[in-house]
């Protein structure tokens, strides 16, 4: 028998919808009428390429792949959503559809919202309106990051980047990714995951079993990546007003702290 779904969290465990209840009142009180949870199993189809999209959805503690499968049967991830974000953003920027699945790979829960209530709000809302702005440069930054990570770093750094933003949007220290789902995640043969992994195991960085990996040692994770996942969190935090590391500095510090990081 199938395990019962875990009990629903609070909508605001979304940080676009945390930020929202505290910016406006008004707006998270109409929106908040409106959404409803809804549970996403492993490996959910949230979206089919083209289809329709009838509901924009606001992960708490699920976390969604956004993918392209080729025609020869290839595929790989452009992007990934958790609580930092929401799935939907064709909708918000009147695009309706797109060429690409979007699965859950995490199981948990979301908060969905239809997309005409979502197009209804954002004619009201200011707020809203710019959180989803912000949100859609980040996911651009990320996408972005990502094409170019993998032309130009190895397996084992895509591996950490790619467990790193898991671990950002899902709360835990655990991921659950077969090495055949990881590989088409990032478009590579299942034998250079598995070798990257046994690696990465070897080192006391992660454990796998079972398609279970467990981050042991985060530090080491963060080391063995390549400087993908710092540009892409540094932006969003950014993006979201959190970030501590640069708050108050002037902006020439700024700006030599951002360049430091990227070598």
């Amino acid at each position: 028998m199938p395990h019962p779904a875990p009990l629903v969290g609070s909508p605001c465990r979304n940080k676009l919808l945390s930020a929202l209840s505290t910016l406006s009142a008004i707006e998270w009180h109409r929106l908040r009428r409106a959404i409803q949870p809804v549970f996403m199993p492993l490996g959910h189809v949230v979206y089919e390429p083209n289809a329709q999209r009838e509901h924009v959805y606001f992960p708490t503690t699920s976390i969604i792949s956004l993918s392209y499968v080729l025609a020869d049967g290839g595929s790989a991830e452009f992007a990934v959503v958790g609580n930092d974000g929401f799935v939907g953003v064709p909708v918000f920027m009147g695009g309706a559809t797109m060429p690409s699945w979007a699965i859950a790979q995490r199981e948990g829960w979301a908060y969905r919202l239809t997309s005409r209530l979502l197009q209804a709000e954002l004619m009201q809302g200011v707020e809203l309106q710019h959180l989803l702005l912000r949100y859609a440069q980040a996911l651009i930054t990320q996408i972005a990051q990502t094409t170019i990570c993998n032309r130009r770093h190895s397996i084992e750094q895509r591996i950490c980047r790619r467990l790193l933003l898991s671990l950002d949007r899902g709360n835990a220290d655990d991921v659950t990714l077969t090495h055949d789902v990881l590989a088409n995640l990032l478009g590579v043969w299942r034998d250079g995951v598995s070798k990257a992994t046994r690696e990465l195991q070897r080192s006391g960085i992660i454990h796998y079993s079972r398609g279970h990996i467990t981050v042991i040692n985060r530090v080491g994770l963060e080391a063995r990546c390549c400087e993908c996942y710092g540009v892409v969190k540094r932006e969003s935090d950014r993006l979201q007003g959190r970030s501590a590391e640069v708050a108050g500095l002037p902006e020439y510090r700024v700006r030599n702290l951002l360049i430091r990081g990227m070598h």
